[in-house]
């Protein structure tokens, strides 16, 4: 059977380099004891990363595959697989019924929909405790900057709140057919000890996205376009910028907001 056609609409960069596949596979943490745990690849392509997660005996690899010439292609090369490969897009995918004991997630991510994924792993982060992705360089360096830096943004904080994140390795754009224009990067997200941020989440969530809505601008002007002028009220923290606050920071702001607004 020929090789799979990479689809610009899917967003498909296949992985060309079997060290950058086999870096990536050995990139998710081995668990030290205990029944295998199971493992879903986000976006299988040619199976160039799942031949290595099928070696290891610690993980039950699971697939998600939109793409059905790529299903038709794994199903010839990998038939011990097809059982677990999940024709399907990952978004829509129902993450609690298919893995209610939980599920870690591994995958070169589609570029167009890298930051989607992420939002739908802060989604299901009680069932989601590791996530190792291979995405564009900028939004990986985004995800993991700290408070302070130029790109540190919305996904950053929401990330934050649930997850330490690690920033691995840069991934170049000559071992991708066809390759895409820009570098690419390799990040693992595990989650950290939070379990409640000890605020209203869904205020938390408007709160730090109206705070990155202007973020050249005050935090004043931002919030204030978003909820309105709080009654008068200041907080301290209204002549800061979005960039320059932690997730302890915005948890307070977004009590403050519930109160004031």
């Amino acid at each position: 059977m020929p090789e799979v056609r990479a689809k610009k609409a899917l967003g498909q960069h296949f992985l060309t380099d079997l060290n950058i596949a086999r870096k990536i596979c050995d990139s998710l943490t081995e668990r030290a004891a205990g029944e295998p745990e199971a493992v879903l690849e986000v976006g299988c392509g040619m199976g160039v990363l799942t031949q290595y997660l099928l070696q290891r005996s610690d993980i039950i690899t699971y697939g998600a595959e939109i793409d059905s010439e790529s299903v038709e292609y794994l199903n010839v090369h990998y038939p011990d697989f097809t059982p677990r490969l999940i024709e399907g897009d990952f978004l829509k995918m129902n993450l609690q019924e298919r893995f209610p004991d939980g599920v870690r997630v591994i995958g070169n991510f589609p570029y167009n929909i890298s930051s989607q994924i992420f939002f739908k792993i802060i989604e299901n982060r009680d069932l989601v405790p590791q996530c190792v992705g291979m995405i564009q360089k900028e939004v990986a360096v985004r995800i993991a900057e700290p408070p302070g830096s130029k790109e540190y943004g919305i996904l950053s904080v929401l990330l934050q709140a649930w997850y330490d994140i690690e920033y691995l390795f840069t991934v170049s754009e000559k071992v991708f057919n066809p390759p895409p224009k820009v570098k690419s990067a390799v990040i693992r997200l595990r989650r950290n000890g939070t379990t409640k941020l000890g605020c209203d989440e869904t205020l938390f969530v408007k709160v730090v996205k109206a705070s990155f809505g202007q973020r050249r601008k005050m935090l004043r002007n931002s919030l204030k376009a978003a909820f309105g002028n709080f009654g008068g009220a200041e907080h301290p923290l209204f002549t800061t910028r979005a960039e320059q606050l932690s997730v302890a920071q915005f948890v307070e702001l977004t009590n403050w907001v519930a109160e004031h607004r």
